[in-house]
């Protein structure tokens, strides 16, 4: 029977409902590999859940409802080191993105950084909402050469979402304000 599993990921927490194949015996704190929305992440079981039917409600948390989402593997010790290596890089390369943020002239505040497993996407934590500046920091990355990056906003509630209007500029989806 299939399962889904109940799995808290990301250097600021996110937990999401991800489908399991049958054949992979996954325990609550076990480490994992999944894939999200940025690329894949590691991540810790929090429940075992009986797989969802199509359409069904998610059981709490920040539902993990794109396309393709799902449990990859159990984590090897190949994944364990690759991620703290990541972990440190993203670490080291703290202050570099701090000064950035000046050099730029952006009123954002880092908070923290963070590679997907594959090195695919540097998630740049920032605190406050989503914006013009933060539109700006991305393209100012890219712009840039920098790696492939996701902004994310944090506020005191937790991960800012973006907003899924479907729309681009005049419907308030880019963060402007007309």
């Amino acid at each position: 029977m299939a399962v889904d599993l109940l799995v808290r990921y990301g250097v600021i927490p996110e937990v999401g409902r991800f489908p399991c194949g049958a054949e992979m015996a996954a325990n609550r704190g076990d480490r994992v590999v999944v894939q999200t929305e940025r690329g894949p992440q590691l991540g810790v079981v929090l429940q075992s859940l009986r797989a969802a039917s199509t359409g069904a409600a998610d059981a709490g948390g920040s539902a993990e409802s794109e396309e393709g989402a799902r449990v990859l593997r159990l984590a090897s010790a190949d994944d364990l080191r690759q991620a703290e290596t990541l972990r440190q890089e993203a670490q080291s390369g703290f202050s570099r993105w701090q000064r950035q943020f000046v050099d730029w002239n952006l009123q954002l505040e880092l908070l923290d950084l963070e590679w997907t497993l594959d090195r695919g996407k540097l998630v740049v934590y920032v605190l406050g909402g989503r914006g013009p500046d933060t539109t700006r920091l991305a393209l100012l990355a890219a712009a840039s050469g920098q790696a492939s990056i996701e902004v994310q906003p944090v506020s005191t509630e937790g991960l800012v979402p973006l907003e899924r209007s479907g729309g681009g500029c005049g419907s308030g989806g880019c963060g402007c304000s007309h």
